[in-house]
Parts: C-alpha cells; sequence; structure tokens
C-alpha cells in the first residue's frame, strides 16, 4: 500500500447570507440605494436576523444584480425596470402555462395511441 500524501488545497467558503454592506461593496453603491431598490421592487426580500440586519442570499443578489444592469447600465428608470421584470415574469407564465397545455396534449395523443393499439388485431 502506497502512502502518499495528498497535499492540502484550501477550500473557498461559500457563504450562506451577505450583510448589506458586503453586497453595496459588490455593486459599488452606497448601501442606502440597496434599502432603497428593496423598497421599490417586490423581488428583493431579504431575511432579517433578531436585530433587524438584513442577510442577503445568493438570489437575492442575482435579483439585485439584474436591477443594476437595466438601471446603471441599460439606462432604465426604476418604472421602466419593473415593468421589463413584470413583463419578463408574465412571459414565464405564459411559457410555463404553455408547457402544461402541450403535456395534456401529449397525454391526449398517448391515449389515442393505445387504443388504436389495442383495437388492431395481431
Amino acid at each position: 500500500m502506497l502512502n502518499k500524501k495528498v497535499p492540502y488545497k484550501e477550500r473557498e467558503i461559500e457563504k450562506k447570507y451577505y450583510s448589506i454592506g458586503e453586497v453595496a461593496t459588490m455593486f459599488k453603491v452606497a448601501p442606502s440605494l440597496i434599502r432603497y431598490w428593496e423598497g421599490e421592487f417586490e423581488s428583493i426580500r431579504p431575511k432579517k436576523d433578531k436585530k433587524g440586519n438584513r442577510r442577503f442570499t445568493k438570489d437575492d443578489i442575482e435579483k439585485i444584480r439584474y436591477i443594476y444592469h437595466l438601471v446603471k447600465v441599460k439606462g432604465f428608470t426604476l418604472q421602466g425596470a419593473q415593468e421589463v421584470i413584470k413583463k419578463e415574469a408574465h412571459q414565464v407564465y405564459d411559457k410555463s402555462a404553455m408547457v402544461d397545455r402541450l403535456n395534456q396534449i401529449k397525454g391526449f395523443l398517448i391515449d389515442i395511441r393505445d387504443s388504436l393499439h389495442a383495437k388492431s388485431p395481431e
């Protein structure tokens, strides 16, 4: 049996929650802007600890990243960014409804196929 030593590799520890200061630093904005966007966009709802400090998840940060992109990069107003987000949410719902309807049709067609195979002489 070989006695090889495997070199120790430092693992990057991923945080589960980030403070508002950390999030603001990621986007190079003031924490007050993050708090303001929280009030303007329903999608930003960080958890709060017992002291009332906001705790942002990676999902929250991705939502903020998208809002940042719309407002700071693309130049949308807050209202314009809200409309884009609502429209995209509606499109996701429409796609979901379409997939559900297509699955219903698929089931219906499978039933027809199965009934035709059952009736045909072999």
